[in-house]
């Protein structure tokens, strides 16, 4: 495209802490190391996230100006349906990118990365509030002349390097703009920090922008990944005695319960799923049995204090921890958990009969409680702090022994039997009752409030007796903390929360 009448103009929307600052600025700098006159603007905006900036370069062939002795005009904020490259660090981002009209077909090139950071009124969804990004894909691919998307934030983490560096390699690899691959690596060296990280996320933005396809998996689950034997024994075993239909729920939920708790639990989980498929049909599509399987793997693992103090104390947390400090070679990063478990949570970890005694004393509740009313500062980048999370993380194997897991286990057979008695009655009634223990999750005070609410839902003498009124009251269930709406919805169907 012939740009020496305006000039090139980019526009990138970026989340905190994702080197926007730097990658304009490296744009700049290459521009004019080769022959452009640049400028760079940012408009900072407060996202949902770690906020998110608009930022803006611009840049115009120098000789253009010498000829005509002018001096161009550059806008500080892209101009909707005049920008040639857009850049979006994260999909969400592309989605706001478009809403803003910066991409336009026959203009505009869009890079973007199909990773997602969540934003908080996702993760304060009672629900599953993860917003779907496929259609925000296929709206990019139509919307933009050229479209580049991958997972860039994977290619910096494995590359060790930061998703500017990344996205910087994307640049150079879409053509949008007159610079060779040479210039780019040059700018980066020209800037003498980090250079070998950043060339090496350079080269992996390049090369995977030069094989992208045009749309990328932008939500869908991933493929499951077996690892090490037992992995590919529960594969096996799922293939052999499962319908093809449920293969690849059943593998994710089974690979989940093998890194919570053991082989042994995952072929648990799996008889489970066997069972019930010998009650449903194929002509339904297995819809029962594939509810099932993804609410029975959250619910076999659930939250307590030793999966929590496991996930902390995992080697690719302390790495993703470095990446997003941009902590480089041997620099020190020092990580602080907060952990405040309460009485109740510490009592789900002893022994059952242990557990069960102290919780049903009202005397040794007040006289335990205090030593857990206040939480800790644990610094597990020390020995002493890391050693204590270490330690009750390796409690998971006599985590079948202790009162929670006794308790639990109770609790899923009856919502099994439930889920079959509803499905003997009306299948969609069975699919119902399966999917509303979903807001049965999380720990302390949120799991309670869940717990409440789906009792209340599916008592057998007050609670919903169709799959509509099931519906209903889960919406509702899911609608506000302090369960206004779930009151409402009970009292709609002449019943009493």
């Amino acid at each position: 495209m012939d740009h020496q009448d305006r000039p090139i103009s980019i526009a990138m929307v970026a989340l905190g802490g994702q080197g926007g600052g730097v990658l304009t600025g490296w744009l700049v700098e290459t521009a004019e190391k080769n022959g452009y006159i640049a400028q760079s603007t940012y408009v900072a905006g407060v996202a949902q996230r770690t906020g998110s900036t608009v930022y803006c370069v611009e840049m115009f062939p120098r000789k253009e100006a010498d000829k005509t002795g002018k001096v161009p005009v550059f806008t500080p904020y892209p101009i909707p349906g005049d920008v040639d490259l857009v850049i979006a660090g994260e999909m969400a981002e592309t989605s706001r990118a478009i809403e803003k009209g910066f991409v336009t077909p026959n203009v505009s090139t869009l890079i973007a990365s199909s990773h997602r950071v969540y934003s908080m009124p996702e993760k304060e969804a009672l629900g599953d509030g993860i917003m779907d990004m496929s259609k925000v894909s296929e709206v990019a691919s139509r919307a933009a002349r050229k479209y580049v998307c991958f997972d860039m934030q994977e290619a910096a983490d494995e590359t060790g390097s930061i998703i500017s560096s990344v996205i910087f390699g994307a640049i150079a690899a879409s053509g949008a703009l007159p610079f060779g691959r040479t210039d780019f690596e040059q700018t980066i060296r020209n800037g003498g920090k980090a250079v070998d990280s950043n060339l090496r996320g350079f080269s992996a933005g390049y090369e995977r922008a030069l094989s992208a396809p045009i749309a990328e998996d932008t939500g869908a689950p991933v493929e499951a990944v077996t690892e090490g034997p037992n992995g590919q024994a529960l594969a096996d075993r799922i293939k052999s005695e499962l319908p093809v239909e449920l293969h690849k729920t059943v593998l994710h939920g089974a690979l989940r319960t093998l890194d919570y708790q053991h082989a042994d639990y995952a072929h648990q989980y799996i008889d489970r799923i066997v069972q019930l498929t010998s009650t449903d049909h194929i002509k339904y599509g297995f819809v029962l049995s594939e509810e099932v399987a993804r609410q029975l793997a959250l619910q076999m693992c659930y939250e307590d204090i030793i999966r929590v103090a496991d996930l902390k104390t995992r080697a690719n947390r302390f790495n993703s921890i470095r990446a997003q400090v941009n902590s480089e070679g041997e620099q020190p990063v020092g990580v602080v958990e907060y952990f405040h478990p309460r009485l109740e949570e510490v009592c789900d970890i002893l022994p059952a009969s242990v557990g069960a005694k102290i919780l049903s004393s009202d005397l040794l509740k007040r006289l335990i409680s205090p030593f857990f009313s206040k939480g800790r500062n644990i610094t597990t980048t020390k020995v002493f702090g890391f050693l204590i999370l270490y330690l009750l993380a390796k409690w998971r194997r006599f985590r079948p022994m202790s009162y929670r897991f006794r308790e639990q286990n109770k609790f899923i057979e009856t919502w099994l039997d439930r889920v079959t008695n509803a499905a003997v009655k009306d299948y969609d009634y069975g699919v119902a009752v399966a999917r509303c223990i979903e807001i049965v999750k999380g720990y302390g005070e949120t799991y309670e409030r869940g717990l409440s609410r789906y009792l209340a839902m599916i008592d057998v003498e007050t609670g919903a007796k169709n799959s509509d009124e099931v519906r209903q009251l889960y919406r509702a269930a899911l609608a506000d903390e302090k369960g206004e709406a779930f009151e409402a919805a009970f009292a709609s169907l002449g019943i009493d929360a």
